[in-house]
């Protein structure tokens, strides 16, 4: 039940893949990160939900050049029924502020069904979509997430690869950028940061073990990239995945 509408949430997730060829992108495909920072009355109240999430799947490859997340990384971490109550507790009620909502909305409630769970994310959150948001407000014009920081004079210069968290807390200075003119946001430091599902302090995307190795497209994969991407544009408007 929507009850607490001054309750926003934006939110971001991170996922094994996305199908190309059906309608239902999420079909075959799951959650792997889940990052959403809580915002009310215009300023985030240090309220964050964060979780790695094993898939109990493969990673697709395009996908990992996308967030850098590996098989490996998300094979020790909670699969999506063990948290999905927390995650339903967080968002229940409140509106949820998604850059490409569908994807994500699609996701989730792909998720909730395989596990069994009655709830359906728009029937107990308002959803605001703030690419559909930009492209009214610039219609004909590139709309994501790096090009509206560039365009609202947002810092995204550490966002070197995607990360739900991160992703989160830089769309939430874009929204109240769009929405209300203010390009500035004191985000909580991480030693004030909620705890997690798992009753431990949330951390930025940190990794155990050897530093994440990133491997730089070749000619060839970036051509095959740029097919990949006009084939999802044709489908579903401008793609979440590009490369940077």
């Amino acid at each position: 039940m929507i009850t607490n509408c001054t309750r926003q949430i934006v939110l971001d997730t991170e996922t094994t893949g996305m199908n190309q060829e059906g309608n239902n992108h999420y079909e075959g495909h799951k959650i792997i990160e889940i990052g959403a920072v809580e915002v009310v009355n215009r300023r985030l109240t240090g309220n964050h939900f964060h979780v790695y999430i094993n898939p109990e799947r493969l990673i697709d490859e395009e996908a990992f050049r996308v967030h850098g997340i590996s098989d490996e990384f998300v094979k020790d971490k909670p699969i999506f029924k063990n948290i999905a109550h927390d995650f339903i507790k967080f968002i229940d009620g409140a509106e949820l502020v998604i850059h490409n909502a569908s994807f994500d909305v699609g996701f989730m409630d792909y998720e909730f069904r395989l596990c069994g769970l009655d709830f359906k994310t728009s029937e107990h959150c308002i959803v605001t979509d703030t690419l559909a948001m930009a492209r009214r407000m610039f219609p004909g014009k590139r709309n994501n997430l790096d090009v509206l920081c560039e365009r609202y004079q947002i810092d995204n210069s550490h966002r070197t690869l995607h990360g739900a968290l991160l992703d989160a807390e830089i769309l939430a200075e874009v929204y109240l950028a769009m929405t209300g003119g203010q390009t500035t946001l004191a985000f909580s430091s991480d030693e004030h940061l909620s705890t997690s599902t798992e009753g431990s302090v949330i951390k930025r995307i940190e990794r155990t073990g050897n530093p994440l190795k990133i491997i730089k497209a070749t000619e060839h994969e970036l051509s095959e990239h740029e097919t990949i991407i006009k084939k999802i544009e044709k489908k579903s408007g401008e793609a979440m995945w590009k490369l940077h």
